[in-house]
């Protein structure tokens, strides 16, 4: 059968491509991961165009692999046994806000930057959860890899803010899931069976979502940037536990770099925001105060003078908190997503910055406090595209720093294939088991992204 041209009837000449030009591009993407190979890229626009591809791919036995943004450096969506790039960018319809009930129903290929202006123009009391990620980034790709936005610490990680999805499933069944699978709105996922999480984290292995409801949250109209910074790593912890006790923070990160020289502490950034100027002079005081009676008062300093450009870094939405990570000629940047417990992170700390000196890179760090009961600790990995040993370099880094995210009891978040596979040989078995049953029961034919939650 001549794929292509089945393709060309499914969608139109101008959305699919198998020339060598294209699958190059598709074959990539900005992080460290070697290149692999595609055969074709197809760019839907409509659900029944995404059924009838994946009716074809089943009937053809062809992998699939669903694209977003295409920007989590671990080439989540090169396809690992060639086949088809589903490109979702197209499916672009911001298809209803609901102010009342604060959630946005959108398709997969609203980029952050496109819900975020249309929140601005028609909805300002409004925002969403904004990942630190390129405005192209799409909404729904960051929910269902379990990303985090500007307002995690306060309200939880993205996938968290999921009120429900329209899917196709592996078979080329379209499932709705929530409340918008009863009524016609998609105010809430229960109390329901909680059957979104069966494509939540499963990296399109499980199915393509076509329309997905994600919670929209108040937008205060008062911001402001609080630093405090110590030398005593062995503090981050019991520092982290006082600040989220409080419950008063947007963002909360903790932020070092050993260039320049004064940036070469533990920072802790604070966001904090409110509806009235008191609002702000009241959080504003009580930071201070915390951090004045903390272990006697000498252990933080706060930064009376924060430079505009650092203020404005961080008062941006997106933040731009790892602005200045990328110390290498060749602008490669590559960075372990390990999810810690609280308590481990001065361990973490140390840890990092002896795998950097080991590779012979810069420390960097930017890392997210999340609800208070867990970090987003980034081990940060500058390179040169343009240099295979500095490549492999950072590839060691990385598997270092994996391997370590697991000795300490962590998650790796968003890992590539390797780090897949640390994490479920690590795995209780029977929920390995469990995952792979619900894989095949799934996806009986095995097309989608094949190779990403698979053992060896």
């Amino acid at each position: 059968m001549d794929i292509t041209r089945q393709l060309i009837k499914i969608v139109g000449e101008d959305r699919v491509s198998a020339n060598a030009e294209e699958r190059f591009i598709y074959s990539r993407d900005s992080g460290a991961q070697p290149p692999r190979s595609v055969d074709y890229v197809v760019m839907p626009k409509t659900t029944e165009e995404v059924r009838e591809v994946v009716l074809l791919a089943n009937q053809e036995k062809i992998p699939v692999t669903p694209l977003g943004g295409g920007f989590t450096l671990s080439a989540l969506v090169v396809p690992n046994q060639g086949g088809m790039v589903l490109d979702m960018k197209q499916m672009d319809r911001i298809i209803e806000v609901d102010e009342t009930n604060r959630y946005a129903l959108i398709e997969p290929g609203v980029s952050q930057a496109a819900l975020q202006a249309y929140l601005k123009k028609h909805h300002p009391h409004l925002q969403h959860s904004t990942p630190e990620a390129p405005p192209t980034v799409t909404v729904v790709g960051n929910a269902l890899i379990q990303g985090h936005g500007h307002i995690s610490p306060r309200y939880g990680i993205n996938s968290d803010m999921v009120n429900g999805m329209e899917v196709v499933l592996p078979t080329g069944e379209v499932c709705k899931i929530g409340s918008g699978a009863i009524d016609s709105s998609w105010f809430t996922r229960g109390p329901l069976p909680d059957l979104p999480g069966l494509f939540i984290g499963w990296f399109g292995t499980t199915g393509i979502v076509t329309k997905l409801a994600i919670k929209l949250f108040p937008k205060p109209a008062y911001r402001e940037v609080l630093a405090f910074y110590t030398d005593e790593v062995n503090l981050i912890s019991e520092g982290i536990f006082e600040v989220t006790q409080l419950d008063l923070i947007e963002d909360f990160f903790l932020i070092s770099q050993e260039k320049p020289d004064w940036m070469d502490h533990v920072f802790f950034i604070l966001i904090i925001s409110g509806h009235f100027e008191e609002e702000i002079a009241f959080k504003r005081k009580v930071f201070k105060r915390l951090f004045k009676e903390f272990k006697g008062g000498d252990k933080f300093t706060f930064v009376e003078d924060l430079h505009p450009a650092l203020e404005k870094r961080f008062l941006d939405v997106p933040p731009l908190a790892a602005l200045a990570a990328d110390f290498r000629k060749g602008g490669g940047f590559e960075y372990t997503g390990a999810i810690l417990p609280i308590d481990k992170v001065p361990q973490a700390w140390k840890k990092g910055i002896e795998i950097a000196h080991k590779y012979g890179m810069v420390c960097s760090y930017v890392h997210q406090v999340l609800l208070g009961h867990s970090v987003m600790f980034g081990f940060n990995y500058s390179f040169n595209r343009a240099d295979e040993e500095d490549i492999e370099k950072t590839r060691a880094a990385l598997a270092e720093s994996n391997q370590f995210t697991l000795d300490v009891g962590g998650m790796i978040w968003k890992g590539e294939v390797e780090a897949q596979h640390m994490m479920l040989k690590q795995m209780d078995p029977h929920t390995v088991q469990l995952i792979q049953r619900v894989k095949r029961l799934l996806d009986p034919n095995g097309i989608m992204n094949p190779g990403n939650w698979e053992l060896d």
